[in-house]
């Protein structure tokens, strides 16, 4: 766990102005934020802090490449990653977070932002990730391939296969 130890931020000890901190993250941060969808990756993170009295201002700059599953033929494939998130926290009495506030407690003035870079990563993989046309695992695709041509019939966009879809056509017309 104490891989996550350089993510903790003493907020307490920040200085008013701008702190910038640089993270590399590889596949032991995945590892140690025990993450569910990414488990391999390359990104460089900054941590933009800017203090102003009792209220920080974080921004994230996220960029790299993680590995993650193709949609359609289930190997793993490199996805580019990138963008920007902001965060702000203040001194509060007890630790919450509700939406892009986060309250940190006073006594303590420890924010742990690896479950956040961790989530950021995450929102910047595209919803859908398929390799480039012709990289997918050639195997596996010719059993889509067969399940497809399985599922449409021969081919013949005429027939109805179902009952039910006659009646609606029927009321279509």
């Amino acid at each position: 766990m104490s891989k996550l130890e350089q993510f903790k931020l003493d907020l307490r000890g920040m200085a008013e102005g701008d702190t910038v901190i640089r993270y590399d993250l590889d596949d032991g941060f995945f590892e140690a934020v025990n993450a569910p969808a990414v488990r391999h990756g390359h990104v460089a993170e900054t941590v933009t802090v800017h203090r102003a009295d009792e209220v920080f201002s974080l921004d994230f700059h996220t960029e790299g490449v993680v590995t993650v599953q193709c949609d359609r033929c289930l190997d793993d494939m490199d996805q580019p990653i990138a963008g920007d998130y902001h965060l702000v926290a203040k001194f509060g009495e007890d630790y919450s977070e509700d939406d892009d506030l986060i309250t940190v407690a006073e006594n303590e003035g420890i924010l742990d932002v690896s479950w956040f870079i961790y989530q950021f990563i995450e929102l910047a993989i595209p919803l859908r990730h398929v390799h480039a046309p012709g990289k997918c695992n050639p195997a596996m695709m010719k059993v889509l391939e067969e399940h497809s041509a399985a599922r449409s019939g021969d081919g013949d966009s005429g027939d109805v296969v179902d009952d039910r879809w006659a009646a609606l056509l029927k009321l279509k017309k």
